[in-house]
This record gives structure tokens, C-alpha cells and sequence, in this order.
């Protein structure tokens, strides 16, 4: 971030605390004015304490005890104006504003602090979260790729759920996952995994020999982020698609996790896939009759939706899951940006606004005009 962006994100808070000080500067006014007009038994002066106490919802320390002080200064003009100045009691009413005035501002202090904390927190979340889920491209050879990510922890930007796409020799390499747990405690599985995909992608040819790298990769660094509690029961699962980019058979690979929905003009399915158990699970296999290799046809203009549990065991207020099959369906011709916008509010909208769970989602469309092999060294 150069200087001009950092003046440029100073400005905007000052100028609109800058406006909102015309309250309680107005406020003063007003109540040092009605002081001097209304009878003499009345005193209002100490109502003067409302001023710094608004300023503080807006603004920094600073304002706030330019406020406060300010306030004290009309206070002492309300004693000084009626000739009781010295006077015991607005001597303590003098000296109780200026405390409560220098209270707020020390909250001020504190709650500044807190905040640059904080996103200090949500700079590296973020930063955290491209070096660890890197964007997809929007196209990678004939497909359209658009992606999703809703962390369940508030601040986190990124959680146990995955996914992961490259260009190999065989067309497109595609994974989404989610590791056991969920927000912070589990980026560690789900860098493992990514790591995994990402370089036995392209070092085997077919889809169950990369699955069974990744379980070798799993279980032979897993114990290094287990503690003594969790031992034995760190898993993922998995899904890993195939699509090539001039074959319409696309081969589908899936170690527990949840089928993918293939969308045409105005229909939604799940496509058929018989799991294997998740990574982790049963440790290594030898060989790779463990896992079942399933095909189905992906053709021009239909989408792929690809997800984690945290998208269809969302509830809602009365318990009952996310329908993404039947909501998907809804907006299956549109592209898959615009399905991803329609899924995140519909499913947010369900939830009341907030996920008990990660959740990821990847939309894939194959383009009818399938001539984009320039494109595919733009992927990650």
C-alpha cells in the first residue's frame, strides 16, 4: 500500500467524523445557551458529559477529547457566567466532566488499539488465505471456472474446507475437499492437502494413483500437526475430477466427500459416484483398487457444481437443510459467477446470515466453443 492509498484511507474516517462533530459540538451550544435562560434552581450543566460520551460512537481519541475539553470549557463558562465559578458545587461539577470526559477517552484509547489488532488479524487472514487457496482462474482451457469460500469463524477468512485446480497433459484437474474441523485449527490439514494435489497432479496419470499419493502424503505428515488427543482421527475427504479438454467423458474420483452436481438448461443432478473412505481413514493402500473411478458426460454449456457439507447441511431457523439441488436448478443457465452470487445470498438468507460450518463451492462450465488450449498456462 503506497501513501496516497494510506492518506487516501485516513481521509475518509476524519471527514466523516469531521461532519457528524457538528452534534455534539451543536449539543454543547445548545445546552450552555438554555442554561443561562431557564430559572436559576435549574442547572443542566452537567448533562454537558453527553457530548464526549456521542463523540466516542464516532470518532478517535483525539476528537473525542477535543470534545471533552471543549465541554469542561462550557461548564467553566456556565460557573464564571452566573459569578459562582469558586463555588463548591460547580467546582466539582467541573472536575467530575473532566473525568468522565478523560474515562471515555481512555476507552477510546483501547478500543483503537483493539481494532488495529484486528485487522492486523484480517491482513494476515487474508494474506494467509492466497497463499493457501489461491484464486482460480476464470477460464482454464474450455471451462469457466468461478469459486466460493464462506469461513464459519467471523474473522477468518479461510478454514478446513479446500479445493485446488490445475492443467495437466490428460485436460483439468480439479479438487475441493474438507479436512476434519473446521475455521482456523484445521489450515494446517488443508495446506497439507492442497500441497499434495498440487504436485502429484502432475506426476500421475491417473486419478487413483493421485488420490493414493495424497493418502501417503496424508499419513506420513499428519502426525506432525496432531496433537496427543487428536491421534488417529485427523481425516478428509476428498473429491478429484478429470476433464479433458476435447473428450466430453469426464472421470470423477470421490474419497467420501459429497457427489457434484451437474446442471443443465433449467434441471439439477447429482452425479453418480461410489465413494471410497475418506483420506486418513484407513492409511495408505497399496495399489489403487481402493478407490473407484466413475465417468460421466460433461457437455458444452452445462455447469458443474462442485461443494462441501457445509453447503447442504446448512439449516435454517426450523432445522431444515440447505436444498441446493432444487435451488441451483433455479439459476443453472446463468454463468457461473452469477450462480455463485445467487447461491452465497440464498444460502446466507437460509442460515440468518451466518454458517455453522466452512463452506466452499466451485462452479465449472464447459463454453460451447471448446478452442481455448492458449489459455491453460494461466492456471495455478
Amino acid at each position: 500500500m503506497d501513501v496516497r492509498q494510506v492518506w487516501a484511507s485516513e481521509r475518509r474516517p476524519w471527514q466523516s467524523s469531521h461532519a457528524l462533530l457538528v452534534f455534539p459540538i451543536a449539543l454543547i451550544v445548545v445546552i450552555t445557551v438554555v442554561d443561562q435562560l431557564v430559572p436559576a434552581d435549574i442547572h443542566l450543566g452537567p448533562l454537558l458529559v453527553i457530548a464526549p460520551a456521542i463523540t466516542a460512537s464516532f470518532a478517535g481519541p483525539w476528537l473525542t477529547g477535543l470534545i471533552g475539553f471543549l465541554a469542561v470549557a462550557a461548564q467553566t463558562y456556565i460557573g464564571w457566567h452566573f459569578g459562582v465559578l469558586f463555588s463548591r458545587n460547580v467546582l466539582v461539577q467541573i472536575l467530575s466532566l473532566a473525568v468522565l470526559s478523560v474515562t471515555i477517552v481512555f476507552f477510546c484509547v483501547v478500543r483503537e488499539r483493539r481494532q488495529r489488532q484486528l485487522d492486523q488479524v484480517r491482513l494476515v487472514a487474508e494474506a494467509a488465505q492466497h497463499v493457501l487457496l489461491w484464486p482460480l482462474p476464470e477460464q482454464i482451457g474450455p471451462l469457466k471456472i468461478a469459486c466460493l469460500y464462506l469461513a464459519a469463524e467471523a474473522e477468518a477468512q479461510i478454514g478446513g474446507d479446500l479445493y485446488a485446480a490445475t492443467p495437466t497433459d490428460e485436460g483439468v484437474r480439479v479438487m475441493i475437499g474438507d479436512v476434519r474441523g473446521k475455521g482456523l485449527s484445521a489450515i494446517g490439514e488443508a495446506a497439507l492437502l492442497i500441497g499434495a494435489f498440487r504436485e502429484a497432479a502432475h506426476h500421475h496419470t491417473a486419478l487413483p494413483a493421485l488420490a493414493a499419493a495424497m493418502e501417503q502424503s496424508m499419513a506420513r505428515n499428519m502426525p506432525d500437526l496432531e496433537t496427543e488427543e487428536e491421534t488417529g482421527e485427523r481425516f478428509a475427504t476428498v473429491l478429484l475430477m478429470e476433464i479433458p479438454d476435447d473428450d466430453q467423458v469426464t472421470r470423477i474420483l470421490s474419497c467420501g466427500h459429497p457427489p457434484p452436481l451437474l446442471l443443465s438448461p433449467g434441471s439439477a443432478a447429482p452425479v453418480v459416484v461410489h465413494p471410497a473412505p475418506p483420506l486418513g481413514i484407513s492409511g495408505p493402500v497399496p495399489g489403487k483398487a481402493h478407490y473407484t473411478l466413475d465417468v460421466f458426460s460433461f457437455e458444452p454449456g452445462d455447469t458443474l457444481l462442485l461443494y462441501t457439507d457445509g453447503v447442504i447441511e446448512a439449516r435454517d431457523a426450523g432445522g431444515s437443510f440447505y436444498p441446493l439441488t432444487q435451488r441451483a436448478a433455479q439459476w443453472a443457465d446463468t454463468s457461473p459467477e452469477m450462480l455463485l452470487h445467487h447461491l452465497r445470498r440464498d444460502l446466507l438468507n437460509h442460515v440468518g446470515g451466518h454458517l455453522n460450518d466452512d463452506a466452499a463451492i466451485i462452479a465449472v462450465r464447459r463454453v460451447p466453443d471448446a478452442h481455448h488450449h492458449g489459455l491453460v498456462d494461466r492456471a495455478l
